[in-house]
């Protein structure tokens, strides 16, 4: 008697217009509700980190300066793990799940953490919101460049990535007011700065409920009837404002075989096989601008103390025009990454602001600048820097195959956070008591030329994303070819 086993179906190959209809949208307000639902990602990031660098809890906790470095540290390590744990569900289980659920998450912990009545509660609910923060960076940037077209993606991108400094300024103001002792009682203004991120979140996450799944990601999952009915719909909202829709040509076709997962050792094979040069960009590219940021972010405040002999409510006001300049690059650059393209001002961008960081290192060591001339030098350079840092994750996100996009990017976020934990280290060393300027003249020179290798990298390995399908620049690992059946028709058919 033998034996029948009744196997599984193989799942049948898909050919899908999807993409291509999404990227021939005109914009329209749509757009506008995937970038104000998604974008706010960055904005409650720059909050978060603004309070913790404030420290008001220091004294009502009982906490040492050492404590208090450590919940900031704390938070960081979140954001990996949460990137890294939240990534990979993103790809399997979707980007409008994830992108809901890592909200509710930083939502509950941030308020949670904001009842602390000793240090180690705080540092264990610091350590989840940094968690939904991380797994944010992956499921909003793979769900943004899903859903925008190709002509836009550049710009709305970096524009959304920088809105982290718009974040910040936030936090700042709150601060000033809520940890202002003769306003608001000392034990009572820090846990209302915890609410204020979560009171926002509580209102975009109404608005990413009419956000819909990417339909590019539910093709290669099966489900395309449902992607096709989503495009209707978008479509059909688009005709209803008076714009025009282009016809779509048939040979665009997406042909895919659906799958559920990808497996370790096949994003290993993309990664290190199929696109080395590509990962070796992405890496140094998050890296690079990491290192940068955080040497120099994290440590102003002591420059300002210690060179410039200021007070700390003086050198708080300086963190307004640093973080003025890192808004304004991103949306003032952003659309030449569409139009120059994405080589060239990756390449200027890092170029430029390592030049006027070297600058500004010759003139500190030479004890010409004061502090005002100092944070001008700051500004300039984060003007050009903010935006290459933004393009860093745009890069990431567009470069690898829709299967692994939202993994990359949280690799590469958490190989760039790690790396770049260095740089507050160092550069804090380097400042010391501000009794000798040549220690960190040379960090200043090693910073610059750090972001200069960066832009190097990029225009030599960079890939000519602008105005390109995602599909075009890297193939679904899913992708069926002719073999499968489907043959490209001859006769240019359009719909």
């Amino acid at each position: 008697m033998t034996a029948t086993h009744n196997a599984a179906p193989a799942p049948q190959a898909v050919r899908s217009l999807v993409p291509a209809r999404m990227d021939r949208l005109p914009w329209a307000r749509f757009h506008w509700l995937v970038v104000v639902g998604l974008g706010v990602s960055w904005i409650l990031d720059g909050i978060e980190i603004q309070l913790i660098s404030a420290s008001g809890y220091k004294d009502s906790l009982g906490m040492s300066s050492a404590e208090v470095g450590f919940a900031g540290t704390i938070y960081l390590i979140g954001q990996v793990v949460g990137a890294l744990v939240f990534g990979r569900l993103t790809d399997r289980w979707g980007r409008k799940r994830l992108f809901i659920t890592t909200l509710a998450v930083y939502l509950v912990a941030s308020g949670v953490a904001g009842l602390a009545w000793t240090p180690w509660f705080l540092y264990v609910w610091r350590f989840v919101a940094g968690m939904g923060i991380g797994g944010e960076y992956a499921a909003i940037n793979s769900a943004v460049d899903e859903l925008i077209p190709a002509r836009y993606r550049g710009r709305v991108d970096i524009a959304i990535n920088g809105t982290y400094w718009a974040g910040a300024m936030i936090g700042a103001v709150g601060s000033v007011f809520l940890l202002d002792h003769s306003l608001v009682p000392e034990a009572i203004g820090w846990r209302i700065a915890f609410f204020i991120g979560p009171l926002l979140g509580l209102v975009i996450i109404r608005l990413r409920r009419h956000i819909p799944e990417s339909p590019r990601w539910m093709v290669t999952h099966g489900l395309e009837e449902e992607a096709e009915r989503i495009v209707d719909d978008i479509e059909a909202g688009v005709r209803a404002q008076g714009k025009p829709l282009e016809p779509v040509d048939r040979r665009r076709a997406m042909c895919v075989i659906p799958e559920d997962s990808v497996s370790f050792a096949q994003m290993a094979e993309v990664f290190f096989r199929q696109y080395p040069s590509r990962t070796f960009l992405g890496v140094t590219m998050m890296i690079t601008q990491s290192f940068l940021y955080n040497a120099i972010f994290f440590t102003y405040a002591l420059v300002l103390q210690n060179f410039y002999h200021l007070d700390p409510s003086q050198t708080a006001l300086y963190f307004f025009p640093f973080a003025a300049g890192n808004l304004l690059g991103p949306l003032l650059l952003g659309p030449l990454f569409d139009t120059v393209g994405r080589r060239r001002m990756i390449f200027g961008t890092y170029l430029l602001s390592g030049t006027v960081l070297l600058v500004s290192a010759v003139l500190f060591r030479q004890g010409v600048l004061t502090a005002n001339t100092h944070t001008v030098f700051w500004c300039v350079s984060f003007f050009f820097a903010s935006a290459g840092a933004s393009s860093a994750y745009l890069t990431v996100s567009e470069i690898f195959p829709l299967e692994v996009r939202a993994q990359a990017i949280s690799y590469f976020f958490a190989v760039g956070q790690v790396v770049g934990s260095v740089g507050p280290l160092l550069f804090g060393w380097l400042v010391g008591t501000g009794s000798e300027r040549e220690p960190l003249f040379w960090g200043y020179v090693l910073g610059a030329v750090v972001m200069m290798f960066g832009g190097v990298v990029a225009l030599v390995y960079g890939v000519d994303a602008e105005g390109r399908g995602l599909e075009e620049i890297a193939e679904p690992l899913t992708k069926a070819g002719r073999e499968r059946g489907f043959e490209e028709e001859e006769a240019a058919e359009t719909v």
